[in-house]
């Protein structure tokens, strides 16, 4: 029960301070905020964490979910989705009129938040939590305090949003985000459960997995090709591409034998890496003349990095264990 708690608390810290403070979008000077954050991110993490482990789903459920939940905050809970600007930034460039939104910025809402702000944060805290890695943590009184706490949250947020004039959300437009994040929510309970053991051709086991340190370095290469593009029907097309590319990757290679947690771990960090120079790029566009802005982007960067140091070591000492056992077992 200790173990567990120190995760959801853990889980609850980390998904807003990667979604949000790594990337520079909130500084080390707000770090106040994370009593408002925490509940908005970390609850929407453990909500999607607990939906899919309860219902033995695998990594396909918690990113469909990720989806629904950055369409969600975006659409419906802090308005940007529909903003012309927001905190500065001109989302008028790739404009859908009929639907109000930016084809470039939509995009990027979404799938940040389903890697950055949920997935990778899920991938970590689980790592440290060998013992119950996927089981769920919460029960039902849990479940349903997280649920009204992230609720509450994001009403909030709303709240702060319409409040400095930057919500700009018809009914008519959030009822249609609610539709879509819902089709979301039952695809992703629709796809399939993970198999216990991948399937392997005859000769599986002997098919080339990348080291890995190259998977870090790979997912690293694209992550920040993906950030660094630009707002043009172009920068959307290479969005999609990139995306499909790095799922592809990632689906190829992880069913084959040699692909272990230690490579989910190695392509995490190296999507952390990008988000930690994007966070210093960030704040210097707006926070040019801010020390303490500055130190806060190196303490959330060695921080990460010690994390993903941690959480790889720990799944080398269990890879290395079950290693063991099985060349035991077969002496």
């Amino acid at each position: 029960m200790r173990t567990t708690w120190k995760s959801v608390l853990g889980l609850a810290l980390l998904a807003p301070l990667v979604g949000e403070y790594l990337l520079g979008n909130v500084t080390i000077r707000d770090i106040g905020a994370l009593i408002l954050l925490s509940p908005l991110y970390g609850g929407g993490a453990l909500l999607i964490r607990e939906v899919a482990r309860r219902t033995g789903k695998g990594w396909p459920t918690i990113v469909a979910l990720g989806l629904s939940y950055g369409l969600l905050e975006a659409g419906v809970f802090d308005g940007s989705l529909f903003s012309a600007s927001y905190e500065g930034v001109d989302y008028d460039a790739v404009r859908i009129p009929v639907l109000g939104v930016s084809a470039f910025y939509g995009l990027q809402f979404v799938i940040n938040h389903a890697v950055w702000s949920i997935g990778i944060p899920i991938l970590l805290t689980e790592t440290l939590t060998s013992h119950r890695r996927t089981t769920p943590w919460l029960g039902r009184f849990g479940l349903a305090v997280t649920t009204a706490v992230y609720l509450a949250a994001g009403l909030l947020i709303r709240y702060d949003s319409v409040q400095s004039g930057e919500y700009h959300v018809t009914w008519a437009q959030g009822f249609g985000v609610a539709v879509v994040a819902l089709v979301l929510i039952w695809i992703a309970l629709l796809l399939p459960s993970p198999e216990p053991e991948p399937r392997l051709s005859p000769r599986g086991s002997d098919r080339w997995v990348p080291r890995p340190w190259l998977v870090g370095v790979v997912g690293f290469g694209l992550s920040s090709a993906y950030l660094v593009l630009p707002a043009t029907w172009p920068g959307v097309a290479f969005t999609i591409t990139i995306v499909a590319l790095a799922a592809w990757l990632i689906v190829w290679f992880g069913r084959r034998a040699g692909w272990q947690s230690r490579h989910e771990v190695a392509l995490a960090g190296g999507a952390l890496a990008t988000y930690a120079w994007a966070g210093f790029l960030l704040t210097a566009l707006k926070h040019e003349a801010d020390p303490v802005a500055f130190t806060g982007n190196g303490v959330f960067t060695l921080a990460a990095a010690a994390l993903v140091a941690l959480a790889f070591r720990c799944r080398s000492a269990v890879t290395g264990a079950t290693q063991e056992a099985e060349s035991s077992r077969k002496a």
